[in-house]
């Protein structure tokens, strides 16, 4: 899943990139905060180690880059949303990301616009003498605490579909806590031994001095400065608004079109309005675990009527629908903006009921699942009693699931005489190695487990696996508080149709090349099948295995496409 994190437009991956370059900067400005606390020397050297790249020509242009192009794209956002209907962290940042601006012209304005226009020496002495004790030091305290919540929230929403973030939130979370609470202290030490300091005006006159200290008409430049780079913001932040409003007026005057859900409302919505935006607007419940930023793909759409109308998806679109392998009348909710009415079935749907536990919201992943069904068993089940039916069942699958489990797989459900398991793992690698080591596996224990039967006089147990890798959705679906935990996907379609196709080709097993190709693995040319699935359009090169105990068909290399 790691290259879901980079789906998305042109203007997604220059937002994200800014974004990532000014919470770097922001980061090594705190941390310069924190030093302190270790000994003033180690904060002089930081401190000029990161004005020497910062202030560097290369340093002022990445970052008045960033600044500018993640304020102009952001906003950009906002003003082509048709809706402000969103989730609460999206309303969370986009407010702390309007504040941001406004707070941080003074901060700019008094600290490099200083530097560069009056040569004043801005090291943390001048800017704490500057600020302490007023009530632009508690406001850029706030600046700090908001700009380091807007960034982590940007930072959560951006990468929390993959499996490594996932896994060290809580640790991360940590961090977040600490490191601006180690800044605010250091501040505080800091700004106290100065203003200890320079308790005389001798001292303070050395350090004025030293510091090239603005005077009165020096000062009155920089208000200046401060007050034109103030209206500045604000009327961006005026024009912006006054687009986002302009066209919420133009949308209502414009005829509306009409979304139809299958299993749910048909709703009036402006033209030219996302898919998404109109479910948001109209209390549809709609999945989009990505925030409707077009990279985990939950908020996919089948078009049932009006494909036609619509525009052609954009290249972004194209290669997220592409990496999941959806349909050709597949689009994305949050990308796509019709003109004419459509029909629409939401892959994905949920009840959006607080009650429900976080993981009913569900989690995309690419991973192995498996098929595995008894062959002959309503045969030879047939006139036994039920007691008899459920201990056959019960010493089956003692043998045959230990092998699941200790190749790293869980059972998702049980189906009468069948399974299904997935391979939860860290990557599609891994997850595919996985899946062929429970095969051979299984097979290994049948073999012993038929060897018991043929003591016991019984016939010998058949079975058909099929495996495939592909995208998952996760989670827990069902009524509230009566929801298992489970998988759905194109995957497990596949995976349950190549176990149907074993007996057809009289084999244990049927291993799509998803998972050959996952595993590092290959086979000769002639170990190949080629198998035209239902509901699948272009046919799926698999590899048979008489026997699942053997995989020695398998070799290291990159398996050749049939």
């Amino acid at each position: 899943m790691a290259h879901a994190i980079w789906r998305g437009s042109w203007a997604t991956k220059v937002r994200i990139v800014s974004g990532l370059i000014l919470m770097l900067y922001l980061t090594l400005h705190i941390l310069n905060l924190a030093v302190i606390l270790i000994s003033p020397t180690a904060f002089d050297a930081f401190q000029a180690a990161r004005l020497w790249v910062i202030r560097s020509d290369p340093g002022t242009v990445i970052i008045m880059g960033a600044m500018l192009s993640h304020m102009v794209l952001s906003l950009g956002k906002v003003v082509v949303a048709r809706t402000l209907r969103m989730p609460l962290t999206d309303w969370v940042q986009i407010s702390l990301g309007l504040l941001i601006p406004i707070m941080l012209v003074d901060h700019l304005i008094y600290t490099r616009a200083a530097h560069e226009m009056l040569g004043v020496t801005t090291m943390f002495g001048y800017v704490n003498r500057l600020i302490w004790g007023t009530a632009d030091g508690w406001g850029q305290a706030a600046l700090m605490i908001i700009a380091w919540v807007h960034g982590a929230i940007g930072l959560h929403m951006w990468l929390r579909l993959t499996a490594w973030w996932r896994a060290w939130v809580p640790w991360l979370i940590g961090v977040a806590v600490t490191l601006p609470i180690l800044a605010l202290v250091g501040f505080v030490t800091f700004a106290r031994t100065i203003d200890g300091l320079l308790s005389n005006s001798q001292a303070e006159q050395v350090a004025h001095a030293a510091w090239n200290w603005p005077d009165a008409a020096g000062f009155a430049a920089l208000a200046t400065a401060s007050t034109n780079m103030t209206y500045a913001v604000w009327a961006i932040l005026g024009i912006a608004i006054t687009a986002f409003l302009a066209r919420r007026i133009i949308a209502a005057i414009a005829r509306p079109i009409r979304i139809h859900y299958v299993d749910g409302p048909s709703v009036r919505a402006p033209r030219g309005q996302t898919i998404l935006e109109t479910s948001r607007t109209s209390a549809v419940a709609h999945t989009a675990l990505c925030g409707g930023r077009g990279r985990c793909t939950t908020c996919r759409v089948i078009v049932e009527d009006g494909l036609d109308n619509l525009p052609a998806p954009s290249e972004a679109e194209a290669r997220s629908l592409a990496a999941v392998g959806a349909p050709p009348n597949a689009r994305l909710a949050c990308q796509v903006r019709p003109t004419q009415s459509v029909r629409v079935f939401r892959v994905f749907d949920r009840d959006g009921k607080q009650s429900r536990a976080h993981a009913s919201q569900g989690k995309e992943a690419q991973l192995a699942v498996l098929f595995l069904d008894m062959r002959g068993f309503t045969a030879r089940t047939d006139g036994q009693l039920p007691y008899d039916v459920v201990h056959l069942l019960n010493r089956f699958f003692d043998e045959i699931v230990p092998p699941i489990n200790a190749a790293g797989g869980t059972v998702d459900k049980y189906m009468g005489d069948g399974l299904m398991a997935v391979f939860e793992t860290d990557s599609a690698e891994a997850s595919a190695k996985a899946a062929i080591k429970a095969v051979q596996g299984i097979g290994a224990a049948l073999q012993a487990f038929n060897n018991k039967l043929a003591g016991e006089g019984s016939a010998p147990v058949a079975i058909g696996i099929g495996v495939h890798l592909g995208n998952v959705v996760l989670g827990e679906i069902g009524a509230a508080g009566q929801a298992p935990r489970t998988l759905i996907g194109d995957t497990v379609n596949i995976a349950s149709r190549l176990e149907s196709e074993t007996k057809a080709r009289g084999a244990q097993a049927l291993i799509s090349i998803d998972v050959i190709q996952a595993a590092g693995l290959t086979a000769s040319e002639d170990a190949f099948v080629s198998l035209n699935l239902r509901g699948r359009e272009a046919p799926l090169a698999t590899v048979p295995l008489m026997d699942a105990a053997d995989i020695s068909v398998f070799k290291t290399g990159q398996p050749r496409m049939v």
